[in-house]
């Protein structure tokens, strides 16, 4: 009757501790938000260079490169191995997983916005430079502010607000002089197709980013980061569905073989593109999610399009794409962009410590270093 009444109430204890809000020491909070913006940044500046390997090289599966999007979901399952043991070796009855249904359902449709954002975004990563590509995605700043605001009730500050207008704006400039950066072979139809598929993948992301957020703040459950991991997993599980199902009806996948043989590289190095290419996508999602997690899905889109700049040097460097002025004056207003959302933070910081107010912020995306 003892061991019976100790179980109950071990029971009533994870129900609980399920329930109530998740607490994290500062300490934690700043090392988990540094790691993941880490994931992010390499992720970030990595996954959309290695397929674009893949796509000079000889690739032209588009399916195929939107299935390396999402197909390195089981990745996680070793982060989640390692919360498992760990919890087991205080609590021997607890669960590997612990996500609910309405929240698998919900992770769910969030997979299929990603997997139809993949496929929009790597059609046109294969019809534009990815320095073109990367900068009309930057794009989806403006539409993450919206659906913020409409999904979260997000409030802004005239500083994000700038920035926004911004990112929006140098985004545009590219747009309108995008003509003369077309490759060599491409008709103008495929280029402007391209474009429009790039451009649609960014509002697509502007939706997915707000929804991880609401998702969260929804739950009825207690959001920890092992939640969070499971919820990405579960995403990125049906997103993968959704290219493989897109594969088999395209009949893509019969032409894997021939185009490895084929690939410029030679079909060692064609394997090695395929899985550094899910790898780097794999963590940008995994920091994705985290930066979310730490702070806001206003916070992930500032940061998603502050990789802008590293992603356009790297393409220069090591595709030789042409840097032309209207790509100059579009990395200049991002970089302005950048700058006036951080000066905003930094000074909403600064006055609430000053103000000795509560932790809370009011700004448009709050700081998780301040946040703790």
């Amino acid at each position: 009757m003892a061991r019976d009444m100790s179980e109950a109430v071990n029971s009533s204890t994870m129900e609980v501790a399920e329930k109530e809000p998740s607490k994290m020491i500062p300490v934690t909070k700043r090392l988990l938000f540094l790691l993941n913006c880490i994931l992010f940044t390499v992720g970030s500046c990595g996954g959309p260079l290695v397929l674009r390997v893949y796509y000079l090289h000889g690739g032209a599966s588009i399916w195929l490169n939107s299935l390396l999007q999402s197909v390195g979901w089981p990745l996680n399952l070793i982060p989640l191995a390692i919360s498992y043991l760990y919890r087991r070796s205080k609590n021997p009855n607890t669960r590997f997983f612990y996500i609910d249904l309405p929240l698998f359902l919900a992770s769910s449709f969030a997979g299929l916005i990603s997997g139809s954002g993949n496929y929009l975004y790597s059609y046109g990563l294969g019809r534009l430079p990815v320095s073109t590509a990367s900068l009309i995605l930057s794009s989806q700043l403006a539409f993450v502010a919206l659906f913020s605001y409409i999904l979260v009730r997000q409030k802004f500050t005239p500083y994000t607000i700038n920035a926004i207008f911004l990112l929006t704006v140098g985004a545009g400039v590219l747009a309108m002089h995008s003509s003369n950066d077309k490759p060599k072979g491409e008709t103008r139809k495929q280029y402007a197709v391209g474009f429009a598929m790039a451009v649609i993948a960014a509002i697509l992301m502007g939706i997915l980013l707000p929804f991880l957020e609401l998702v969260y703040k929804k739950s009825r459950q207690q959001v920890t980061y092992t939640l969070v991991i499971e919820i990405q997993m579960v995403f990125l599980f049906f997103a993968t569905i959704f290219s493989t199902i897109g594969m088999i009806a395209s009949n893509d996948y019969k032409d894997i073989v021939e185009e490895a043989r084929n690939f410029g590289l030679g079909k060692a190095k064609y394997c090695h593109v395929l899985v550094w290419g899910s790898v780097s996508y794999q963590l940008l999602t995994l920091g994705m999610a985290g930066v979310i997690f730490c702070g806001s899905s206003m916070l992930g889109g500032i940061m998603f399009s502050c990789f802008l700049p590293i992603v356009e040097v790297l393409a220069v460097v090591f595709f030789h794409e042409k840097f032309q002025a209207e790509k100059a004056v579009s990395l200049g207003l991002s970089l302005w962009g950048f700058l006036s959302y951080f000066y905003g933070e930094a000074r909403a910081n600064r006055e609430m410590m000053t103000n000795n107010e509560p932790t809370t912020t009011t700004t448009s995306s709050p700081n998780p270093i301040a946040n703790v």
